[in-house]
C-alpha cells in the first residue's frame, strides 16, 4: 500500500469531488484546517472552519457541560452533532444529493506554559460514505508527549489529517486504517490510548479488535474496554481509583482464576487505604500471551481466539485490558499515571519467581532494584495465590516457602516484613489442579470432564458460542431400553 504524505493526504481529499465538510477545532489552533488549506483545492472540500474558544460563545453554541470540563468525550458529541447538523440543514437540498457531507472537530488541551500539565484530547469525524445515506463515527482519545506547544499543535494536525483521510479511503481495512493514523508520528510524539468506531460503515467491526490492534501495532501500549464490549478511556476510568488487576490467559477462566479475583479483592478491600466503593478491577492480557497462542506464527494474533476469551470474561462482568506490558514494573507505571491510590496486584506463586528473574531487568542500569523501586513504590502490594508445588504436588507452595537464589533471599524478606508481598487465604486447594491447557485439550478433542473445571457460566457460554472449536455432539436417535429384548422375543416367537 502506497503511503502518502500529510499533504498528499490533504490534496487527495480536497481533490475528491464527492466529500464536503467543516471543521471545528478547540484548544490547539486551527491546525488540522490549516493542512487542508496549505495543501491547496480547499474551497472544493471546505465548507466552514471554526474555533470557539471563549466558554461563552462555546456554551452558546454547543451547550453547557455538566462536568464543567470541556476536554472531554461529551463535548466532542457535541460538537459533532452540531456541525453535522448544520450541514444537513444550509446544503442538504443544495448538494446533499451529489456530495458526502462530513464534520471533523478535536477538544484538546496543549502543554501549559509552566510544562506541568500533559496535552491531550479528543478528536473525531462524522461522514457519509455515499449521498443520501446515514452517517458513520471515528472518534479517539489523543495523548501527546511532546514539551513544547507548537510541537503538539503540529502532531494535531498531522494526526487529524490522517483521521479524515483513514475514513475516506482506508475504513474497509481496519488494521490499516489504525496503522495509518500514525504516519508521520511516533509514539514519542502523540500516544491514540482509544479509539472507537460506529455506524454503517463499520458495521463489520468490532472495536474490542481495534482496540487490541492499537497495541499491537504500538500506538499506545494498553487498551480498555468494559463487560459490554465499549471502549474506555483509561484515565476516565482509573482516575483516583483503587486498582486491582488479575493478569492471565483466560483461556478460559477457570475456577482457578475466579477464586484469584474473589480472594484476593476480599483481602484488598480490607486494606486500611482502600476504599471498597472505589475499587476497579481489571482482567489483564498481554500481548505476548495472545501472540504465543497462535501456532501459525505468520499470521501473528489469532482475533478469533482474542474475542473467545474476551466474550468469557464479558460474561462474568469483568473488564478486561490489554497491554504491551510484560513486566509488571512497568505496567504499575502505568497506573500510576491516573492514580495515587492503592494499587493491587493479584498473582501465582509461579508468576511470582519470573517476577524475581533478573534476566527481565538486564537492561536496566539498576537491574532488578531499580525495577522493584518501581514495582514496589508507596501504595502497590501484591496478593500471591498458591499452587501444588511441581516436584511434589501433594506440598503447598506459596510465599512461606518460596524458593529463590540466594542473594535475593534479603530482598524478597524486605519485601514480606513491609506488607508487600501477602499470601491469599482461604482458596480452594481443592481446584489447585486446574490447568486452562487441560481445559482446551478435552474441548478440543470433544472429551467429557473439562466442564467441571471452569464456572458453571462459562460452560454454557462456551457451548451456547461455540468457543476454543467447541463442537456439540450429533444426538443418537433414542432406542428404547427394551428393544434388544423385544427384537429376540419376535425372533423365538416367529422360530416357534
Amino acid at each position: 500500500m502506497e503511503t502518502l504524505s500529510v499533504r498528499e493526504k490533504a490534496r487527495r481529499v480536497n481533490m475528491d469531488p464527492t466529500s464536503y465538510g467543516s471543521f471545528a477545532e478547540i484548544g490547539a489552533g486551527q491546525e488540522v484546517a490549516a493542512v487542508f488549506f496549505k495543501a491547496g483545492g480547499a474551497s472544493n472540500t471546505i465548507a466552514k472552519t471554526m474555533s470557539a474558544y471563549d466558554m461563552t460563545f462555546s456554551n452558546a453554541i454547543y451547550g453547557v457541560e455538566e462536568s464543567g470540563r470541556y476536554v472531554v468525550q461529551s463535548r466532542l458529541f457535541k460538537m459533532l452533532d452540531k456541525e453535522y447538523r448544520l450541514l444537513e440543514q444550509r446544503l442538504g437540498i443544495k448538494m446533499g444529493f451529489e456530495r458526502c457531507f462530513f464534520a471533523f472537530a478535536d477538544t484538546v488541551t496543549t502543554i501549559n506554559f509552566n510544562k506541568t500539565t500533559q496535552g491531550q484530547g479528543w478528536m473525531g469525524i462524522r461522514f457519509q460514505t455515499a449521498p443520501q445515506t446515514p452517517p458513520s463515527d471515528i472518534i479517539l482519545h489523543v495523548k501527546m508527549h511532546e514539551r513544547d506547544t507548537l510541537a503538539q499543535q503540529h502532531a494535531l494536525g498531522i494526526l487529524g489529517t490522517n483521521l479524515i483521510y483513514a475514513a475516506f479511503y482506508l475504513r474497509d481495512s481496519p488494521e490499516d486504517m489504525v496503522v495509518s493514523l500514525m504516519d508521520e508520528l511516533s509514539i514519542d510524539r502523540v500516544e491514540i490510548d482509544m479509539l472507537k468506531v460506529s455506524g454503517e460503515a463499520f458495521e463489520h467491526i468490532d472495536n474490542r479488535i481495534l482496540s487490541l490492534q492499537l497495541v499491537k501495532n504500538g500506538l499506545t501500549n494498553a487498551a480498555i474496554f468494559g463487560p459490554d464490549g465499549d471502549v474506555i478511556q483509561p484515565a476516565d476510568l482509573l482516575y483516583k481509583k483503587n486498582v486491582l488487576v488479575l493478569r492471565g490467559r483466560f483461556r478460559p477462566l477457570t475456577h482457578v482464576n475466579l477464586d484469584m479475583m474473589k480472594r484476593g479483592y476480599e483481602q484488598f478491600a480490607m486494606e486500611e487505604d482502600v476504599k471498597k466503593e472505589k475499587i476497579e478491577i481489571l482482567t489483564e492480557l498481554t500481548i505476548n500471551d495472545l501472540r504465543s497462542a497462535n501456532k501459525d506464527k505468520d499470521k501473528d494474533i489469532d482475533y478469533k481466539d482474542f474475542l473467545d476469551r474476551v466474550d468469557i470474561l464479558s460474561s462474568l462482568g469483568c473488564t478486561v485490558m490489554i497491554s504491551n506490558y510484560q513486566e509488571y514494573y512497568r505496567l504499575v507505571s502505568y497506573f500510576a499515571q491516573f492514580t495515587k491510590e492503592k494499587i493491587g496486584i493479584v498473582i501465582g506463586v509461579y508468576g511470582l519467581e519470573m517476577i524475581f528473574d533478573e534476566k527481565y531487568y538486564r537492561d536496566l542500569p539498576g537491574g532488578i532494584l531499580e525495577a522493584f523501586s518501581q514495582l514496589f513504590s508507596k501504595n502497590i502490594k501484591m496478593y500471591i495465590y498458591p499452587a501444588n508445588h511441581k516436584d511434589n504436588p501433594k506440598e503447598l507452595y506459596s510465599c512461606r516457602n518460596f524458593e529463590l537464589q540466594e542473594h535475593l533471599v534479603d530482598l524478597y524478606n524486605y519485601l514480606l516484613a513491609n506488607d508487600k508481598l501477602e499470601n491469599i487465604r482461604n482458596f480452594d486447594r481443592e481446584i489447585l489442579h486446574i490447568l486452562s491447557d487441560d481445559v482446551i485439550k478435552l474441548i478440543k478433542a470433544q472429551q467429557e470432564g473439562w466442564e467441571s473445571m471452569v464456572p458453571e457460566s462459562v460452560a454454557k457460554t462456551i457451548k451456547e458460542r461455540q468457543l476454543f472449536g467447541y463442537q456439540p455432539q450429533p444426538e443418537l436417535p433414542k432406542e428404547p431400553h427394551n428393544a434388544k429384548f423385544l427384537d429376540a422375543w419376535n425372533r423365538l416367537t416367529t422360530q416357534n
